[in-house]
Formats: structure tokens, sequence, C-alpha cells
């Protein structure tokens, strides 16, 4: 399967701006790319790529005073298969974990779990460790949490998604990854493409979309609260703590998002 995966920005900035953008296709995906999938920015300007500490690329820009566009579109292969599900996998016990899978227990800008951590174990601690725990967190954000997206907030934390009830992916994303940690389970954030590809319409509007992935058995596998499917054609930009590590842009100084598109369709 192929999937043409892309977006634009238009920015006004009323003074020279810097920007960081987090828009790159993660590059455990570079090569699925078919060609290369660079930004574009118009007017033109000096740009520099980076990795970050999570390894997401990264790119900096000054953008000039009045409008940028930023643009980005890619064809990409995919297995065409929906997120893998292993109900067997275990839990690690923390003694055991992986050095670099620690990081991913502690709280974070968005996932309170200090503010959490008896509410989930509550709501969870009678279930089964491992994969089923996971599940049953999935279910209860699932149920718990309202999608609306009138209602998206980009200062909400996973207990103020939890007390409030309504969010958008990011909401939904965040208390679920803050339960998890809680239960002792590493779990990261992740941003990227995900279209309608194996859904029956009506479809919403597109955009980029939020989910998670734990640390079980060995290995990272992808679970989604607000969809809580397997879904087909994810396509992954970036992962971090929560969405603080992965925000699409990072500008220094005045500025006003006038537009904002995302695509995801397979290739016929």
């Amino acid at each position: 399967m192929k999937i043409n995966v892309g977006f634009e920005m238009v920015f006004e900035c009323p003074n020279p701006t810097p920007i960081i953008f987090n828009l790159n296709v993660h590059f455990t995906r570079v090569s699925d790319l078919i060609g290369r999938d660079a930004l574009l920015v118009d007017p033109p300007v000096p740009m520099k790529i980076y990795r970050d500490d999570f390894g997401n690329w990264c790119t900096r820009i000054v953008a000039p005073k009045g409008s940028t566009r930023v643009r980005g579109d890619a064809i990409i292969r995919d297995s065409g298969l929906p997120d893998v599900l292993v109900p067997g996998a275990r839990q690690t016990p923390v003694p055991d974990l992986p050095d670099e899978t620690l990081i991913f227990l502690l709280g974070s800008r968005y996932c309170d779990t200090d503010r959490l951590s008896q509410t989930a174990w509550d709501l969870f601690g009678q279930t089964p460790p491992g994969w089923d725990r996971v599940q049953a967190i999935c279910d209860y954000v699932h149920r718990h949490i309202t999608f609306d997206y009138m209602q998206a907030d980009s200062t909400r934390t996973a207990l103020e998604a939890f007390t409030g009830r309504v969010g958008v992916c990011r909401d939904f994303t965040h208390l679920a990854v803050a339960f998890c940690r809680c239960m002792n389970i590493p779990t990261r954030y992740c941003t990227g493409y995900l279209g309608d590809i194996g859904m029956a319409p009506p479809y919403g509007p597109m955009d980029f979309a939020a989910w998670f992935e734990v640390f079980l058995d060995g290995h990272w596998y992808t679970f989604d609260a607000r969809n809580n499917v397997p879904r087909i054609g994810r396509v992954l930009i970036a992962r971090g703590r929560d969405a603080a590590d992965v925000a699409l842009s990072n500008a220094f100084g005045a500025n006003t998002l006038t537009s904002f598109r995302v695509w995801t369709d397979q290739v016929a």
C-alpha cells in the first residue's frame, strides 16, 4: 500500500520570528519513503535540521515579517496491516527494565502522574498486569472522555482531562499515558498521520493524530485510547514524553497560524 501524507501551514509574524518545526516523517520510517519529505518554506529562508534528544527530526528557521507558508508532501509505503495485537505480552518488573525506558515511567508536563497515581491504582490495580492492563486503561479512557474538537485546549493536563471528561486525541493519549506510567509501564507519546483507511464513513476533518506506545515483554506496542481499535496506515512523526516534546511548531515570538491543512490518502 502507498499513502500520500502531507500538510500546509501559514503563519503571520509581525517581526522576524525563530520557529522550530517537528514535521518530518520519523527516522524509523525513512526507508519506506518514496522520494524525500523535505519541508518547503515560502518565501525561502535558510533552514537547519537536527535530531532532538528523542531522535525526532527538527527544522529551524527564522520566519520573516509577514506571511510564511510551510508545506510537506510525501508518498510512503505501508504494510496495509492494522496495529499489532499481542494479548499475552507481559509487564516487565521495574528492576528489569532497560535503562532507556525509565524516562517513560516519569511524570512530565502534561502527564501529571503524581496527582493521578492513587486514582490509577484504585481503577486498575486489580487488572492482570501486562497487555490486559493497558487495554483496560484504553477502554476506560475511551469511555470516560468525550471527543470534541471545539474543546481543544493546548494547556490541558491528564488530570484536567480526567476531571473535565472532554478533549481531543492528545487528551485521550495524555490520560492513558499517565495511567500506564502510574502502573509502572513505560509509555511514550506519539504523534503522526492517521487517515481513515479501512474505516467506514462519515469521515471527520483531517488532522495530525496522537497515540501511544508501551513497553511490554521487551518490545514497544501501539495503543490508541481515542479510537480504541486497531488502525491501518499510521505514519509516525515524533515520539516523546508528552505533547510538549513533539510540538509541531515552537515559535519564539508573536505569530498567528492563519491556515492549516493535513492530508493522508491511500494512493490508488
